[in-house]
């Protein structure tokens, strides 16, 4: 098969990512139950009339793929693919709300007409006028590997030369608040989180876009090659080193080979123990976590994947994000593991170009 680089990377997220000097200004959050993306001023990117019908992540994805299209250097991709947990949840909201306020009847048919998962590709490609492949994942936490997957075939297969890859999930009101009923969100007296030695279960919840152009040719502005993706929907605890292990050996590679390990530790201790019992197997790696800075959500494996990308290009991992003092003179290969509450097993394995 052949390689596969990241060639743009752009993500909009609880930190300042759109600004160049977000490396530096990255800032932990340990006591809010609910975390807002910074969003930047849309009427800059888009025309006024459209942006009153957008819902939130549909603006999001819109800004941040424009951006990533900027710096690829692509005016209209082969392929555009993004995955997504929720999907434009606020119109779904706003649909059921009518519906029920209205008992059913005299619905107008634009809130249930943009409220499915597929509006937020099919936005971006008719602001493009692009009539190339168009797909959407909604596979909860794994929605971007396998958007990546999907786009590492098409080039593969010479399908497609650049592809549009995204992630996105948005908050809304009502879903919220059910998540506080069912103690997915963390619970207020339970704060400060400390995410690496939580004793009690829930998340502090985030959202964001994250947009990345894979293509089949290294360019000037490559961040990383995307060598390999692995999925498993449900995986014993015991199974975690194993499934760690079949991997790197997949690509031939053994733990001495991977300089650092970033791991989605959310501050759930019920299901964190994944990530600890994955540290255990490393003797040799720095490992990084994440979720201090986006916020647990469907798709925060899009915010993990824009900072390796950056640790990769930069040469330079950010104090914030470190667990343990592993230091290494040169940072060749990250290794990315998520999931959300115990399922939904990813790994990604990036290499420096």
């Amino acid at each position: 098969m052949s390689a596969v680089y990241i060639n743009s990377a752009a993500c909009i997220s609880v930190q300042d990512t759109l600004n160049e000097n977000f490396f530096q200004n990255l800032m932990p959050e340990n006591s809010a139950q609910v975390l807002k993306a910074i969003e930047p001023n849309y009427k800059e990117f888009i025309p006024p009339a459209m942006i009153r019908r957008m819902s939130k992540t549909v603006k999001m994805s819109s800004v941040a793929s424009k951006y990533a299209l900027k710096e690829a250097g692509i005016e209209n991709p082969d392929a555009i693919i993004v995955g997504t947990g929720m999907g434009c949840s606020q119109d779904s909201e706003k649909f059921l709300k009518n519906v029920i306020d209205n008992n059913e009847e005299f619905l107008t048919p634009t809130y249930f007409i943009q409220s499915t998962h597929n509006t937020v590709a099919g936005q971006i490609a008719l602001g493009l006028q692009c009539h190339a492949y168009n797909f959407t994942y909604v596979n909860t936490s794994s929605s971007l590997e396998f958007s990546f997957l999907d786009a590492k075939l098409q080039i593969n297969d010479g399908e497609a030369e650049n592809v549009l890859v995204g992630s996105t999930d948005e908050q809304t009101d009502r879903t919220m608040e059910l998540y506080k009923l069912n103690n997915t969100i963390k619970k207020e007296e339970n704060f400060p989180v400390d995410y690496l030695k939580s004793k009690t279960d829930g998340v502090i919840w985030g959202e964001g876009a994250s947009f990345f152009v894979l293509g089949k040719d290294k360019t000037e502005s490559s961040y990383a090659q995307l060598k390999d993706i692995q999925i498993i929907n449900n995986l014993e605890l015991s199974e975690t080193q194993q499934f760690i292990e079949d991997f790197l050996t997949k690509n031939n590679l053994t733990t001495r080979d991977i300089d650092a390990v970033m791991l989605g530790f959310s501050g759930d201790a019920k299901s964190d123990v994944y990530y600890a019992n994955a540290m255990d197997y490393f003797s040799n790696s720095a490992f990084l976590y994440y979720k201090h800075l986006s916020g647990e959500f469907n798709t925060a494996s899009g915010f993990s994947t824009f900072l390796a990308c950056h640790i990769l290009k930069n040469q330079e991992i950010p104090e914030v994000m470190m667990i343990n003092i592993v230091k290494k003179e040169e940072i060749k290969s990250i290794l990315l593991y998520n999931h959300l509450g115990g399922h939904d097993h990813s790994l990604v394995l990036l290499e420096r170009i």
